[in-house]
């Protein structure tokens, strides 16, 4: 039985907490779009109790029913009566807190808050600060029958949303919540061959639809990152360093025994994260290489085994590694047959399903670059601006280009950022520089490239322009690269289309565009719509 203090004390936070739930309460109620995925929003509960350290300072108490982040804190407060610095740690341990246990567990069990107020389990967390130590005690609350409904509706979602064939498709407002639970051990063995076909087929199904199957694939591998530093990493590291970004693995006789099942499915996560994020790949195998795997190592000095590992040519030589999607190339000489044996093995690698988002490192004596300011000066960069030089390669970094094409992927050249580019890019704007042949290249590859994400293609029209001139030929293919560019894109400089045939080249490449198309190419190329026609109009008028 609780003495008085404790009582008065649990009294005056149960007070504070019941008028935070009715809030609560009525704000999720007018939440829309909860679907059956939805596992509850309180999963947490955290009470901090702070006792004075001197006269002046009063004892603290602090609520927190969200897990509180490393960089801020939204805790509700309440100053402490005296019953506070009275109270050992012993009685609030074995007798206040069993008691709050029991009062939230009551809460937790009951229909009173609706469906989606709480989740199958919560997390009940008890903070006891002094000026020498902080103790933590924790307990986890779980709702039996919720998971068992949890679950039913996972099962008739796989059923019904994921296995059923097209056009049916998951709602956006799911990924989220499935793919949390996938990487849930309630409620997913959490094993590659019971994951992955789920994943695979709703990748399948999305295809396509790219931007819908990009926004499933940043949900899967947000929640796989959650699984791999929550889950495992938490277990056998400390997290250090801004952010706790980083962990450090506990010494050996700390760390609890590794499973061979948990190892695998980490290392399935690392792979899986690896096309988006391959520094959390690397750190991901890094670690565990230090926890014993040797399927890990493996993975860093061979790759998948899908691909050779070294490739040997008579004038050059390369390496690569899938997992990492990484290509090493030595050029020994600097002549065209080196560039054609190293096309044909960049070519040969994409045939066979090499990730087209690699990185490339060069060992080249050549430094070439293409006359467009945008783009970064990289390994990439400088192996297709060399390639260039020979005019008999084009055909062939032509083949490349058309192999290496796709939306929604991006090279690992340079880190994440503007001059991030499509796999291609260095090939087709190099050929699109030199002849009127590949101008059909030029204008596909304009219309899959991703201009909300990448403006490496900003600068493009101003190059081709220098290189060609304004063209009635060249004129759909200049047309193309303006809608191609980002909406940050600037006014195209240098641009002289003063003739009634380049003005009816313009206006034919035009016709079939609607309104906005039409109003965002002439915004780029005259500085103004307004001006655009006035420009256009006095063009035509030159023929009368």
């Amino acid at each position: 039985m609780m003495d008085k203090a404790a009582e008065q004390l649990l009294d005056q936070i149960w007070t504070l907490l019941m008028s935070i739930y009715e809030k609560e309460k009525a704000r999720i109620a007018g939440l829309k779009g909860l679907g059956p995925l939805h596992p509850g929003i309180m999963d947490y509960m955290k009470i901090s109790l702070k006792r004075s350290h001197s006269s002046w300072e009063p004892s603290e108490i602090a609520l927190h029913l969200y897990e509180p982040l490393s960089f801020s804190d939204d805790a509700y407060r309440l100053e402490a009566g005296p019953e506070l610095d009275e109270m050992s740690d012993d009685v609030l341990l074995h007798a206040f807190f069993p008691e709050w246990r029991s009062r939230v567990e009551a809460l937790f069990l009951s229909e009173d808050y609706g469906a989606h107020f709480f989740g199958y389990r919560m997390q009940l967390v008890m903070e006891i600060q002094s000026e020498t130590e902080t103790k933590v005690h924790r307990e986890d609350l779980r709702n039996e029958a919720k998971l068992e409904k949890l679950k039913q509706q996972l099962n008739r979602f796989i059923e019904t949303k994921v296995w059923k064939d097209p056009p049916v498709l998951p709602s956006e407002n799911d990924d989220f919540f499935f793919a949390r639970h996938l990487m849930n051990p309630d409620l997913m063995a959490q094993e590659p061959d019971v994951v992955e076909p789920l994943h695979r087929r709703l990748v399948e199904k999305m295809l396509p639809f790219p931007k819908r199957l990009e926004k499933w694939r940043y949900a899967f591998v947000s929640a796989c990152k959650e699984w791999a530093e929550e889950r495992f990493l938490d277990r056998y590291s400390e997290r250090t360093g801004q952010y706790e970004l980083e962990s450090e693995l506990f010494p050996d006789d700390e760390r609890p025994t590794i499973q061979p099942s948990e190892m695998a499915f980490f290392l399935y996560i690392a792979l899986q994260i690896g096309p988006k994020e391959p520094d959390t790949r690397k750190r991901y195998l890094d670690y565990a290489v230090l926890l014993g795997s040797e399927q890990a190592a493996a993975y860093l000095t061979e790759g998948s085994g899908q691909f050779a590992a070294r490739h040997t040519g008579s004038r050059m030589s390369g390496a690569c590694n899938d997992v990492l999607q990484t290509i090493e190339i030595r050029i020994g000489a600097e002549e065209e047959a080196a560039y054609r044996e190293a096309l044909d093995y960049l070519c040969g690698l994409l045939r066979e399903g090499f990730p087209r988002g690699y990185q490339l490192k060069l060992k080249s004596a050549a430094k070439h670059w293409l006359p467009v300011a945008s783009l970064a000066k990289s390994k990439l960069h400088q192996f297709f601006a060399n390639a260039l030089q020979y005019e008999a390669l084009h055909p062939l970094i032509a083949d490349y280009a058309e192999l290496a094409m796709k939306e929604f992927e991006w090279y690992g050249d340079v880190e994440s950022s503007v001059k991030s580019v499509m796999p291609g890019t260095y090939a087709v704007f190099g050929l699109g520089l030199v002849s009127e042949a590949y101008f059909p290249l030029v204008r596909r590859y304009m219309e899959i490239v991703d201009s909300e994400h990448q403006s490496a293609q900003d600068k493009y029209a101003e190059a081709f322009v220098a290189r060609h001139g304004e063209t009635v030929a060249g004129m759909p293919t200049l047309v193309a690269i303006v809608l191609g560019a980002s909406d940050t894109a600037k006014p195209v400089k240098g641009i002289a289309i003063d003739t009634p045939e380049l003005a009816e080249a313009l206006n034919r490449a035009l016709a079939d565009k609607p309104d906005h198309l039409r109003e965002a190419v002439l915004y780029r190329l005259f500085g103004s719509e307004k001006k655009g026609l006035a420009v256009l109009k006095q063009a035509a008028s030159l023929r009368s």
